[in-house]
């Protein structure tokens, strides 16, 4: 039953959309992954997966064996269309298989290959989908398959897959293999350094405050602008770090207006005891709110706790009396959420749809995980 809960424990709301299906007397926990299907691309190989399936569907097990005879004789040849039909059906079962096929791919004489389909992100889409982060990062790291992978998208569908089982110190390996191969004349990528500062806040560790320090010292000083997700990583880790001042200097690049920034910034300045200007920023939302209004600009619960901590340190009886005004305005207008930073900061990121009325997923194709999949339907 441990390994039930243990497959639980890193399921991705996006795989399972919440588990449509129920499981008497059991109470679910689930640890959120980064980035969305759709923002990764997995949306895509569902699709493919679908479809090359169906057309395998009578003779699956002859192309396994077929392809298992293909690999261990060193005269015949992996084609372009052997190693995609593979990738698409493959089940964990054939995690050991695609990993030789791809070796075998990938040092065949190239000569013979006259395509240029890119590989790396579909096998790392499958190995995300079969949840399957050993053997991700056994075939990416196999010198074999150098130049596989020179994708940075691969990279980013790598350090997500990682990121969900919570192997941060792998993260960082991979990180740095991103930042030696300079992919498309970059050395921080903004999509893997969102990824890796997560790593870093998740971390919390000093070890893991120093190297975000550095890599964000680093990254400014060749101009590179971070995204909005990274920056409040960055500035969050530095808050609970005990550095509110980094956390102030962390978000000088980014429009003030967002929830996760107003909300860091009023902790921050509350934290080095500028009172007033954390007032400023809980009087900021008063100015711009109205009652008919569908996105309220709203603060934290934790945010407002920290504040007021902050006030009764003050020897100003006007700076509590306006405080006292503030959080009274803030309860009358609904401003004050019961979320906190820490589940908006490690909440999906989703790529917008162009095609908002075109599902995500095929039908019949689940969402789950895989090894969700086969616990449900080992418990049905």
């Amino acid at each position: 039953m441990s390994v039930f809960f243990n497959s639980l424990s890193k399921l991705s709301p996006s795989y399972g959309n919440r588990l449509m299906f129920s499981l008497r007397g059991f109470h679910t926990t689930q640890v959120q992954q980064l980035y969305s299907l759709s923002s990764l691309g997995i949306d895509g190989y569902l699709q493919t997966r679908k479809r090359i399936r169906e057309q395998f569907s009578n003779f699956s097990d002859k192309f396994r064996v077929k392809m298992q005879d293909f690999v261990s004789d060193s005269k015949n040849m992996i084609f372009t269309e052997d190693l995609k039909n593979m990738v698409h059906i493959a089940e964990p079962a054939d995690l050991n298989l695609v990993l030789t096929m791809v070796k075998k791919f990938n040092t065949q004489k190239t000569e013979f290959r006259f395509g240029s389909f890119v590989f790396g992100p579909i096998v790392m889409r499958m190995f995300h989908f079969l949840d399957a982060p050993n053997e991700a990062l056994q075939c990416f790291e196999d010198p074999d398959n150098d130049g596989f992978f020179d994708q940075l998208v691969s990279y980013q569908i790598l350090l997500d897959l990682l990121y969900n089982h919570e192997m941060y110190d792998e993260m960082y390996k991979v990180f740095q293999r991103v930042q030696e191969k300079q992919l498309n004349m970059t050395k921080y990528p903004k999509y893997p350094l969102v990824l890796i500062l997560a790593a870093c806040y998740k971390q919390n560790t000093p070890q893991s405050f120093e190297y975000a320090k550095k890599l964000w010292s680093d990254m400014l000083s060749v101009g590179t602008v971070p995204l909005r997700r990274t920056a409040t990583f960055m500035a969050a880790l530095a808050l609970n770090q005990g550095a509110p001042h980094l956390a102030l200097e962390s978000l000088a690049l980014q429009r003030q207006h967002y929830i996760t920034i107003r909300n860091i910034r009023a902790i921050a300045l509350a934290e080095i005891g500028r009172v007033d200007e954390a007032l400023t920023v809980l009087r900021g939302v008063l100015d711009i709110d109205h009652p008919d209004q569908k996105d309220k600009h709203t603060f934290f619960e934790d945010t407002i706790i920290k504040v007021r901590e902050a006030v009764d340190k003050s020897d100003s009886k006007d700076v509590k009396i306006e405080y006292e005004n503030i959080e009274k305005a803030l309860k009358d207008r609904q401003l004050i959420d019961k979320q906190n930073l820490d589940q908006l900061l490690t909440s999906d990121i989703v790529v917008k749809q162009t095609k908002p009325d075109k599902p995500n997923t095929p039908r019949g194709m689940p969402r789950m995980a895989y090894g969700m999949r086969q616990k449900t339907k080992n418990l049905s």
